[in-house]
């Protein structure tokens, strides 16, 4: 069983910064991309950033050149650097991987985990 279990969430001044990471966990072979999406109330899930297994990054236009998305192939573990918060990025943050590849062989499309919330006050 796969398990992404996220940390680092919390309340935060505008200005701040928070730091936010997920491990995966299970009998994972391959993981192509993770990323972290967040959801707000009364709004739609959307990608904040992800990172593919050979680095490549995709960042929403909200979170460039405030935010850093970085992984660790080896520890299945994914972290997003948050700086310069706003209270508009106030959200629950989920853990996301795509495309996982099992050592049974089976594929799973994506996996998620629970969400930390994220809380910048003004």
């Amino acid at each position: 069983q796969v398990q992404l279990v996220e940390s680092g969430g919390g309340l935060v001044q505008a200005g701040g910064s928070l730091r936010l990471s997920c491990v995966a966990s299970g009998s994972i072979f391959s993981i192509n991309a993770m990323g972290w999406y967040r959801q707000a109330p009364g709004k739609q899930r959307e990608l904040v950033a992800s990172i593919t297994s050979t680095g490549r990054t995709n960042y929403a236009d909200s979170a460039k050149g405030r935010f850093t998305i970085s992984r660790d192939n080896a520890k299945k573990t994914v972290l997003l650097e948050m700086n310069s918060l706003k209270p508009e990025d106030t959200a629950v943050y989920y853990c996301n991987a795509h495309d996982v590849v099992l050592y049974s062989g089976n594929y799973v499309r994506d996996y998620w985990g629970q969400g930390t919330q994220v809380t910048v006050s003004s």
